[in-house]
């Protein structure tokens, strides 16, 4: 019953920022961790940042810490600040919830919206 539907996606020169967000309906009681990875054609779905239901906790792939932040401003939402974006930036992005903690890998979450494209031009 779960539904992650992401928005925020687009067009971003090198440098430049995108705000990704991520609405989660249904029973949303049931996540402990949401994520967000991302995915560029050919290439495996990569963890980026992940919070902790309560914020409490965030983890950031070391490709975009101190560039991107993660955050849960309601419960039901959760948002990706991504600043200094690099081409090396540019793929689907995909909001993820877990019921675990501390999930990096992209196997151990339960659903996943449909993604949105970043791309970062040069």
């Amino acid at each position: 019953q779960e539904r992650l539907v992401e928005s925020g996606g687009g067009l971003a020169q090198a440098g430049g920022s995108l705000r990704l967000s991520c609405a989660a309906s249904g029973r949303t009681f049931l996540v402990r961790t949401m994520g967000w990875f991302r995915q560029a054609p050919g290439e495996e779905r990569e963890f980026v940042a992940s919070i902790m239901w309560n914020g409490v906790y965030t983890s950031y792939a070391d490709s975009v810490k101190g560039r991107f932040t993660i955050s849960k401003d309601t419960v039901n939402t959760v948002d990706l600040q991504m600043n200094s974006l690099k081409p090396e930036d540019t793929a689907v992005y995909y909001c993820a919830a877990a019921r675990g903690d501390g999930i990096r890998s992209a196997e151990m979450y339960n659903y996943w919206g449909q993604g949105t494209q970043v791309t970062v031009s040069s």
